[in-house]
Order: structure tokens, then C-alpha cells, then sequence
């Protein structure tokens, strides 16, 4: 007989604490699989908790009303067998706690030895029946990381581990990064599928044994409670299992009665419906008094009149469609959004809201800098292609030192005023935006920028940055003149107090030197967006007038 130790799962993707607010189900009850056990207020919302097989509920550990439980807390111990329910009667949490120090010491009645061994294994590990694993859960892979996404794994169950090996490719908020092998073993059972999204911090990614012999012994391994992260992967089941639905259709009488008004169904079952598209009513559920479980989604296959949801994934049904019901399928397309993305977009939304921006823009002849360019680039005595960047990287760097001010830090307490110059550079990805950092710009060459820039902007778009490269800076530089955009505004990058937002050169007009006639010249636009808790006008006003100084005679940036 199995004894499983359930824990507190992430309900919400930023959950790190809950209240349990009730226990839908008392000790002793038998639970079935889709039941709801308890309702878990989140920091988002009041959510229920479903069990996801079949158990007895033997003993709650946290009592109704408990506030901030942490995720991964044990909260109740469940049974598959109702004769093991007397055994924990008087079972607490500091008794599992002493049994998880001192397993001889928990033999109180012959049949609660189960419940030690599993306090080796953490989270909700079923029961005494599993050799020695090691169970590895997602760590933090960036400072703000909260979830990530198992892009891919790089070894296969059955495969041996040596320390150091890469593991899997997990995309955080900043970046993919491979995580790696911290010890020896055997990869015995993957618990979260390639491609799933927004899996929390802690949540078991797989388990690791140290003898090639115990890897069978995980084949049916199930984590309680955190199964519901998972569940992206079994969508594409609901095609080629058509002759399931037919289970569920013997309760259509239970079902009647919920159709009329509130339809029934685990919180679960409801996330795969809004996920699959797929109208509840629909649906009839084979759970207590006809509610909706995750078996009754995942087995659902819908009647003709609504092929418009599944069309894609079957196309035999597509002819019997009528053509305007099809249209609005086609109209748009849904893109998932990256963890990268998600963090960009809050980190411009907070950006935009707190700081207060405001814009300086100036002119600037960029003659000389070509000429010099070009003259430089002609030596080639190092193989080195200067771009025009490379200049305003340095010119940039430089009024950071005349200018110390715009190379300041809001720390909302104080004003840090940096004394070194760490200007990062923003890069275009396919996943988003990402900036990485030329270290000590006031002290590098051009040709030191320039093979800096163009090393980091290739790791940038293979994925490859590690978070040393992209996290920090003291000013940045967005510059968008590559594609024909004349002048912008570019959005300050916290705590950063600046950014400087370039656009391309054009040729003018400009009045001649004698007064008499007019010149043609380069001309390019700059823009720098200030953040005026820490840069005044005239501050921001003085930094371009030296930036401009050190490109209108690039010879100065030597001196």
C-alpha cells in the first residue's frame, strides 16, 4: 500500500504562499481523481486544490484558516488504502519532521513506517517503494527569475550523468541557459515534458539515481500536485483517441442538470478547456454529480456543429464545416509569449510608469567620424571593420566622465554616481530585446569596442549570454539608424538614469564656414531620454554638448 505526503503546489505562477480558506473533504473520506480537497487562497485568487488519483484522505496536517503555508509544505498524508487511515491518527507535522531526522524512531504502530522514507524525497514522493533518487527541482537561473520554460531536454531516461553534463536548456526570463549536472548518476524519470511553459521555481524537473538497477523502479513515478504543470503536452491525445469519448457519454443524465445552469468542473479542467477552445456545456462529465474532470477534456471530441475550435488538428472534418463558420479561424494567429517577452513587457510598463521621462534632442555632423572610419578601416593592421556605433560607444563613454551625472543609478534610497563606464547595448533578438554590456567603455579602444559588440550581439541572438553579460550597465545606447529611422524615443532601462537613442545619418545643408554658400555634411540625430529624479535639464543638456564635441573631432577622444 502507497502513503503519499501531499504538498502545497504553485497555484499561480508568482504563488509563494497560500491560505487554505477550507478543507473540502474531512479524514477518513475517500477521494477521487478530479476531486477537490481543499480551496487555496492564492495572491491572486481563492483557487481548489484537486486531487489527481484516486486516495483516502488520512490525516490534514494544516488546519483550516492556516495563513501563508509556504509552496512545497506538507499539508495533508493520503492512503490508497482505508486500513492505513487509524495508523495517523495522531501523526503531526513536527512527528514527520522527527521521523525525517531519526526514521527508527518513528514506530509507534506497525503500519506508519511508509512515511519516513518519503520524507528523503521532498515533494509528495508515493511511499516506501523507491530506492535512493535524487530529486531535481528548477532553480533560479537569473536573479528575477520566478518560472521558466523546459525548451529541451538533453539527455534521455536511462542515460548516465557525469558532473558538469548539461541537463536541459531552460528558458528563463532573460535568456536559454543550459542547466547542468551537479552529481553522478542515472536520468530515471523526466517529470516535466519539452516545451512546457511557466513551470514555478522548485517544481520537480526529474529524478536522478545513483544505480543503473533502480531506473525501472521510477517508470510510474507521479509527483502529487504538481501533475497540473505538465498538462500542456497531452493536448494533441484529444485527436487520436476518438473512441474514448464514448466512456463519458453514459452519464448524460448527470450531466443534464449542471448544462441548465452552472456547469461543474475542476479548476483543471477548466484551464484545458479555455486552453483547447473547448465550450464546458459540451462536455459531459463522469465526476461526482457529473463534474468536469481533466479525463472528460483531454477525451473530448466535439460535435460537428463546432469544428471551427478543432479544425487544424482534424481535417477530415473541415468539408463538413459550412465555409463562413471556417472564416474567422484564419483572421489572426495566437504566439505564445516568451518568459523573455513577459519580462520585457513589465519591465517598460514599470519603466514608463515610475520614472519620469522626459527628451533631449540634438544634431551632430558626423563627417570627420567617417572620414576617420574609413581611414581606419583601410589600415585593416588588426582586421577590423569600425562601425559608426563604435564611435558613439566611446564618444558616449567619454561625456559619461565629463558628464558623471548621466552615469548615475536611482537606488531609491540614495543616487549612486558610477566611476566606471558599463554601457550596454541594446540588440534585437528573435525572443526580444536584450542588453548586453561592453565593460569599461572609457578605458577600450575602437577596435576593442568593436570585436566586444560584435561577440556579445552573435551570443545574443544564438541565445548563448550568460547573466553576467546582460545584467547591470550604467548608461545605454539603442540605435535604430541601421534601418532608416531618422530620430525616436527610447525608454529608460532602471535603475539606469539615461539612454540614447540614435538615428541614421542623412545628408544637409548646413550654412559654410565663410558665411557664404552652404555645405553638404552628414547629419545624424541623437536623442537622450533622462530620468529627471536624477538628471536635470541642464544636466542632460551639458552631456549631449560634450558628446557632440568628442564626434564632431573624434581626434579628442584620444587625448
Amino acid at each position: 500500500s502507497l502513503t503519499s505526503r501531499v504538498e502545497l503546489p504553485a497555484l499561480s505562477p508568482t504563488m509563494q504562499t497560500g491560505t487554505i480558506a477550507r478543507w473540502e473533504k474531512k479524514e477518513g473520506e475517500k477521494i477521487n481523481e478530479g476531486d477537490l480537497i481543499a480551496e487555496v487562497e492564492t495572491d491572486k485568487a481563492t483557487v481548489g486544490f484537486e486531487m489527481l488519483e484516486e486516495c483516502y484522505l488520512a490525516k490534514i496536517l494544516v488546519p483550516e484558516g492556516t495563513r501563508d503555508v509556504n509552496v512545497g509544505a506538507v499539508i495533508c498524508i493520503t492512503v490508497d488504502n482505508p486500513d492505513l487511515i487509524p495508523a495517523f491518527k495522531d501523526v503531526t507535522l513536527d512527528s514527520l519532521k522527527a521521523a525525517g531526522a531519526a526514521p527508527s524512531s518513528a514506530a509507534s504502530a506497525p503500519p506508519p513506517p511508509p512515511p519516513p522514507p518519503a520524507s528523503s524525497a521532498p515533494p509528495a514522493a508515493p511511499g516506501s517503494s523507491y530506492p535512493t533518487h535524487l530529486k531535481i527541482l528548477l532553480p533560479a537561473l537569473s536573479p528575477t527569475m520566478t518560472m521558466g520554460t523546459v525548451q529541451r531536454w538533453e539527455k534521455k531516461v536511462g542515460e548516465k550523468l557525469s558532473e558538469g553534463d548539461l541537463l536541459a536548456e531552460i528558458e528563463t526570463d532573460k535568456a536559454t541557459i543550459g542547466f547542468e549536472v551537479q552529481e553522478e548518476g542515472y536520468l530515471a524519470k523526466i517529470m516535466i515534458q519539452e516545451g512546457t511553459r511557466d513551470v514555478p521555481l522548485g517544481t520537480p524537473l526529474c529524478i536522478i539515481v545513483e544505480k543503473e538497477s533502480d531506473i525501472a523502479a521510477f517508470s510510474d513515478y507521479v509527483e502529487t500536485g504538481v501533475a497540473e504543470v505538465s498538462t500542456p503536452p497531452p493536448a494533441p491525445a484529444a485527436v487520436p483517441t476518438p473512441a474514448a469519448a464514448a466512456t463519458p457519454s453514459p452519464a448524460p443524465a448527470a450531466q443534464a442538470g449542471p448544462r441548465k445552469g452552472r456547469v461543474f468542473a475542476s479548476p483543471l479542467a477548466k484551464k484545458l478547456a479555455a486552453e483547447k477552445g473547448i465550450d464546458l456545456a459540451q462536455v459531459s462529465g463522469s465526476g461526482p454529480d457529473g463534474r468536469i474532470t481533466r479525463k472528460d477534456i483531454e477525451s473530448f471530441v466535439p460535435p460537428k456543429v463546432a469544428p471551427a475550435v478543432a479544425a487544424a488538428p482534424i481535417p477530415a472534418a473541415a468539408p463538413a464545416a459550412p465555409a463562413p463558420a471556417a472564416a474567422p479561424a484564419g483572421t489572426f494567429t495566437d504566439i505564445p509569449i516568451s518568459n523573455i517577452r513577459k519580462v520585457i513587457a513589465q519591465r517598460l510598463m514599470q519603466s514608463k510608469q515610475t520614472i519620469p521621462h522626459y527628451y533631449l534632442s540634438i544634431d551632430v555632423n558626423m563627417d570627420q567620424v567617417l572620414e576617420l572610419r574609413k581611414e581606419l578601416n583601410e589600415v585593416k593592421a588588426q582586421n577590423i571593420k569600425l562601425s559608426v556605433n563604435d564611435f558613439i560607444i566611446k564618444a558616449s563613454a567619454l561625456a559619461c566622465l565629463k558628464v558623471p551625472e548621466a552615469n548615475s543609478s536611482w537606488m531609491d534610497t540614495v543616487i549612486r554616481q558610477n566611476h566606471v563606464v558599463d554601457v550596454s547595448v541594446a540588440v534585437s533578438t528573435a525572443s526580444g530585446l536584450i542588453t548586453p554590456i561592453v565593460f569599461n567603455a572609457h578605458t577600450k579602444g575602437l577596435a576593442a569596442i568593436s570585436t566586444d559588440v560584435s561577440a556579445l550581439a552573435a551570443k545574443a541572438r544564438d541565445g548563448k549570454l550568460q547573466p553576467h553579460e546582460f545584467q547591470g550597465g550604467t548608461f545605454t545606447i539603442s540605435n535604430l539608424g541601421m534601418f532608416g529611422i531618422k530620430n525616436f524615443s527610447a525608454i529608460i532601462n532602471p535603475p539606469q538614469a539615461c539612454i540614447l537613442a540614435v538615428g541614421g545619418s542623412e545628408k544637409r545643408l548646413l550654412p559654410a564656414d565663410n558665411e557664404k554658400g552652404f555645405d553638404v555634411a552628414s547629419v545624424m540625430s541623437v536623442t537622450l531620454s533622462c530620468d529627471h529624479r536624477v538628471v536635470d535639464g541642464a544636466v542632460g543638456a551639458q552631456w549631449l554638448a560634450e558628446f557632440r564635441k568628442f564626434l564632431e573631432k573624434p581626434v579628442t577622444m584620444l587625448l
